[in-house]
C-alpha cells in the first residue's frame, strides 16, 4: 500500500518507476497499466540493480528475503515498520538492541539505508503531497548514517511533494518509529465524535491531513520516549485506517 502510493507520486513527479513484489512481475500488469508508460514490472533483483534509488515497502518480517547482493552500493529508503502482531517477535528489536532500520542495514551490507516515508498512512501519504510553492507543505522525518544519501532522499521527497527534516543516525530512528509522537497521528484528520462508521470513513478519506511544519516535526521528535514493548500496535491508530488496510489486504488476496 505504501509502495503503491509512492509509485504513483514518483510517476506524477516525472520519474521512471520499476515495481516488483514477491509474487512475480506478471501479477503487476494492471497496476503498471494504471501507472503508464514510465513504469514497468521486474523481479526484485532486476529492480534493485536497475534503479538509482530503491524503496523497500514490505512487511518487516520479510526483510531478510531481500537479495542483499543486488542492493550493494545503492541508496535504500526503508519504509518498513515493526508490528509484532503481524511480523512475529524479532528479539533484536524487542530488546531494543537495534532499530528496525539498523537491522535492515545489517542485512543489506554495502547499501546505504535511509529511514523515511514510513510514518504516514498510505492514503494520506498520497493525498497530502503538495507543490513546492505551497506554504502549508508538510514535513516528514528522515534518518540515516550517510549524509550524502540523506541529501539525495530529501531531494526525492521534495520532488514528490514533501519537505524533510534530518533527525540523525539509524540508531536514533527509534524516535520516529511506531508509537512515537510523530508517527501517523499528527498527519491525519481527527475524526469528529458522533459519526457513523460510514460517515467516519468518508470524513477520513475526504479530509486533508494536517500540515506539519519543520519546527513542529522537530518538536514532535524531541518528545519521543523509548518505550516497551517495542513496535507498533494497531489499536492506537484510527479505527478507520485499520479498516482501510484490511480492505486493501483483502483486495490483494
Amino acid at each position: 500500500m505504501i509502495g503503491s502510493a509512492l509509485a504513483r507520486l514518483s510517476i506524477n513527479a516525472g520519474f521512471n518507476v520499476i515495481v516488483s513484489n514477491s509474487r512475480g512481475a506478471d501479477t503487476l500488469s494492471a497496476f503498471i497499466r494504471e501507472l503508464g508508460s514510465h513504469a514497468k514490472a521486474a523481479s526484485v533483483e532486476e529492480a534493485a540493480k536497475e534503479s538509482d534509488l530503491i524503496i523497500v515497502a514490505i512487511p518487516m518480517k520479510a526483510y531478510s528475503s531481500l537479495p542483499a547482493a543486488a542492493f550493494k552500493n545503492k541508496i535504500v529508503i526503508d519504509t518498513m515498520n515493526y508490528y509484532p502482531g503481524r511480523d512475529g517477535q524479532i528479539p533484536e528489536l524487542d530488546a531494543a538492541k537495534l532499530t528496525s532500520s539498523e537491522l535492515l542495514q545489517q542485512h543489506l551490507q554495502g547499501a546505504k539505508v535511509v529511514k523515511a516515508l514510513h510514518n504516514l498512512d498510505f492514503h494520506h501519504l498520497y493525498t497530502n503531497a503538495s507543490s513546492h510553492n505551497n506554504t502549508s507543505r508538510t514535513t516528514l522525518p528522515i534518518a540515516g548514517d550517510d549524509v550524502k544519501s540523506k541529501q539525495e532522499v530529501a531531494a526525492f521527497m521534495n520532488a514528490i511533494g514533501y519537505n524533510s527534516v534530518d533527525i540523525g543516525s539509524l540508531s536514533e530512528s527509534w524516535k520516529i518509529e511506531p508509537g512515537t509522537p510523530i508517527y501517523v497521528m499528527p498527519y491525519v484528520p481527527k475524526i469528529p465524535d458522533g459519526l457513523t462508521e460510514e460517515e467516519a470513513r468518508k470524513w477520513y478519506l475526504e479530509t486533508p491531513g494536517t500540515p506539519v511544519s519543520e519546527a513542529q516535526a522537530k518538536e514532535l521528535v524531541s518528545k519521543a520516549v523509548r518505550s516497551f514493548p517495542v513496535g507498533g500496535f494497531p489499536e492506537v491508530l484510527p479505527s478507520v485506517h485499520i479498516a482501510l488496510v484490511k480492505e486493501e489486504v483483502n483486495k490483494r488476496k
